[in-house]
């Protein structure tokens, strides 16, 4: 069922189109309002920027005589611009040229006519859960700067001092910016970081995992894609590069691209542009962009996985965050910080033992594992005060020999490179929990893609 009370306006001068829509509408519960032309329609959005009763979503007929959909959407654009505006054309007017000039200026989307109910219930549910999305956008866009602060960095070590220097030079630039870093080590958190230094920060950010999706995926996300472009593609679509439009797109896991994606990133950094799938034309785009990688990119680009010229558009300003392991004096900071974020209660803190377990342990998840410990911690013990008892098994016997089916040696025997260690230690967290990669992943504070990357390559 829709959601309650979800006011929509139905443009469109011919009455039985109107009528017909209004009915689909309508029997999913929305509220609805009816404008038999393109100037009642632009006086309705004139209305609500006067402080008039607001809508939630628009749906017009494009071709209307006395004002076109276009011209409606550049109305709504300009006094309600998070009402989410749908064009509607009839069959024979489908014309692709239109439907990019429409999704460019802002349209949510682009349907024919006829259409189909399912499709129509769809694109408005969608259409929905944008606006409900620019409500709560505005809402926490104070708490967000304020959260995202470079000064909310946490860390006093002398690696830290350098990640903080080279952020706080590169921040208010457009250069593109390189972070590399373990998973976990808070590559995302510096990128808007970034963004909220930047001019920039009134417009979007946008973070992409570019490694959790396939190719042909990732390609639509990011470029965008035209009607009928592959199936399943009913209209065309603005891709996050677009999307991102003012502000900055945050590239993660980068190394993991394909050739493919790769070829059309530089073009994205080198011109400017982007060329959405299926489209003859492309796009420009006003992006600043922010990678991140785990891998050595040098490397990779040695080893023929990684294009040179791209690795050289993105290495404009690299900013290495060092893993928590490599930083121990940050330690007690980071603890005492997640303690306040996830405390239940004043007061909270923890105890002098447990501090000396967490000081011992290698930390292979880094901080996103030291935070997931802490509010795993915290919610086993309402007192909050963490205790030993409250840690993890791995970090109370760190050194114990493992099970069965882990590691044959204790952590530390015969002198393992920092790799082997951190490999060693997830084999002991998948032993105790049975094999269960999912449950071994959330102990560490990584994600299953990094956890089984650890256990084939030593953690490199």
């Amino acid at each position: 069922m829709a959601t309650a009370a979800a006011r929509i306006l139905v443009v469109d001068d011919d009455r039985a189109s109107r009528e017909l829509m209004a009915k689909i509408l309508r029997a999913d519960g929305y509220e609805i309002e009816e404008a038999s032309d393109g100037t009642e329609a632009i006086a309705r959005a004139r209305s609500i920027g006067a402080g008039g009763a607001e809508l939630d979503v628009v749906v017009s007929d494009i071709r209307m005589v006395e004002a076109d959909g276009l011209e409606v959407l550049k109305a709504f654009r300009a006094q309600c611009p998070d009402t989410p505006v749908i064009l509607v054309t009839a069959f024979g007017n489908v014309n692709v040229d239109d439907a990019m000039d429409a999704i460019r200026q802002g349209a949510f989307d682009y349907l024919s006519k006829p259409y189909q109910v399912d499709a129509i219930k769809l694109v408005v549910g969608r259409a929905l859960q944008q606006k409900r999305l620019a409500a709560e956008n505005r809402s926490l866009r104070r708490e967000v700067q304020g959260k995202y602060r470079l000064e909310n960095i946490v860390g006093r070590s002398e690696a830290m001092l350098q990640v903080y220097k080279t952020a706080a030079r590169v921040a208010a630039t457009d250069a593109t910016v390189l972070i590399q870093g373990e998973s976990g080590s808070g590559k995302e958190l510096l990128a808007r970081a970034l963004h909220q230094r930047s001019a920039r920060a009134a417009g979007p950010f946008i973070a992409v995992d570019c490694g959790a999706l396939a190719e042909g995926v990732l390609e639509s996300e990011l470029f965008g894609h035209t009607r009928g472009a592959f199936t399943g593609a009913q209209g065309p679509r603005r891709g996050l590069f677009e999307q991102a439009s003012g502000g900055t797109i945050f590239l993660d896991e980068i190394g993991n691209v394909s050739p493919k994606i790769q070829a059309q990133l530089l073009r994205a950094l080198q011109e400017g542009e982007v060329r959405p799938v299926g489209a003859n034309e492309p796009v420009r785009v006003d992006v600043r962009t922010v990678a991140a990688t785990n891998v050595d990119l040098g490397r990779a680009v040695r080893e023929g996985r990684f294009r040179e010229d791209l690795f050289y558009r993105l290495d404009v300003v690299t900013v290495r965050l060092p893993p928590l392991r490599d930083r121990p004096e940050d330690l007690p900071l980071l603890a005492e910080h997640f303690v306040r974020k996830h405390a239940q209660k004043d007061g909270a803190r923890i105890s002098d033992a447990a501090m000396r377990l967490l000081a011992a342990h290698r930390w292979p998840g880094n901080v996103r594992e030291l935070e997931n410990v802490i509010a795993r911690a915290l919610a086993l013990n309402p007192s909050g005060i963490v205790v030993p008892e409250d840690l993890p098994e791995a970090l109370r016997q760190p050194q114990a020999p493992a099970a069965q089916a882990g590691p044959s040696a204790p952590l530390f025997d015969g002198r393992p490179t920092l790799a082997e260690i951190d490999r060693r230690y997830a084999e002991l967290v998948l032993a105790e929990t049975s094999g269960n990669k999912s449950r071994a992943a959330e102990i560490l504070g990584i994600d299953r893609k990094t956890l089984s990357r650890l256990l084939d390559s030593g953690g490199e």
